[in-house]
């Protein structure tokens, strides 16, 4: 699929953590971007454009003129299909040929929270793809909760005991999305991205203590003290759903690595300790 034709792709979430990399990606390849966002702050080289999952009234005018869309979910929202299934439904009606999801490792179709559009999306589009990145290398910079315990505390809190997860670099997620988003076919298929090693939250700090030149260690919580903590700043639903998945690590689910970075984009994934002297090092400063 090209987008020869005029057609742009919308990119949802375009100043988030993917949805920003992605917009850049597509708008340095020469492809048009309407770069959608709840202000529709233009972006370099791309169009701004009003976009909230809650006010339908946004909707139409984002996908004027789309022939592919970025699918970010509503963050925090425990049910985002109540949402996305009647926006995709419009997206299909006004000519948007192609989607590409970004859901998780963790959530296959079917499952709980995004795993309902996951399920959906292959009948609502002829061309698709579902991304299902581990858990983000840029969960431990900015102001993610790992972040903020790195940077205030020295602390990494997590429920995942010794678990390894394949955690993958934002960039190498947006790099996927873009080939995705605009290889003339599409992947048709849900897409589970790692890093190119699986590292337990221990390995992370000692990391994260070595590049930074601070301490950072490991503190592990029970599911039921992750959960109260989670669920301090966010719906019940959606912290209990979280520390699940910190439980899961806990039991081998995230301890995998997969070639699929290396054999969509042609390179390979980037490493955490690549992207702790980039970019991790913040994180403690």
């Amino acid at each position: 699929m090209t987008y020869d034709d005029g057609g742009a792709v919308l990119v949802l979430g375009a100043t988030g953590t993917t949805g920003g990399r992605t917009a850049a990606l597509l708008t340095a390849a020469g492809h048009r971007v309407r770069a959608a966002g709840r202000r529709g702050v233009p972006v370099a080289g791309a169009e701004g454009v009003r976009f909230d999952w809650y006010d339908p009234g946004t909707h139409d005018d984002a996908l004027a003129g789309a022939a592919g869309v970025y699918l970010v979910p509503p963050v925090g929202d425990p049910d985002p299909a109540a949402v996305m299934l009647p926006f995709l439904e419009r997206a299909r009606a006004a000519g948007v040929r192609r989607a590409v999801l970004l859901s998780s490792s963790a959530i296959p179709a079917g499952g709980p929270a995004v795993g309902a559009v996951h399920a959906a999306l292959p009948e609502l589009f002829g061309e698709w793809a579902v991304l299902r990145p581990s858990w983000f290398m840029q969960n431990f910079t900015g102001a993610h909760p790992h972040a903020v315990g790195i940077r205030e505390e020295g602390v990494l809190r997590t429920a995942a005991g010794s678990g390894r997860v394949g955690f993958v670099d934002a960039g190498d997620i947006a790099a996927v999305a873009a080939r995705a988003l605009t290889d003339v076919h599409a992947p048709d298929r849900d897409l589970v991205l790692t890093g190119p090693q699986a590292l337990s939250h221990d390995e992370v700090a000692a990391i994260v203590t070595e590049v930074g030149g601070r301490s950072v260690v490991h503190h592990r919580l029970t599911y039921e003290e992750l959960r109260e903590r989670l669920a301090a700043g966010m719906p019940g639903e959606f912290a209990t759903l979280l520390a699940d998945m910190d439980v899961a690590i806990a039991g081998g689910a995230e301890d995998r690595v997969t070639d699929t970075v290396e054999r969509i984009t042609g390179r390979p994934p980037t490493g955490f300790g690549e992207v702790a002297e980039r970019e991790l090092v913040r994180a403690v400063q």
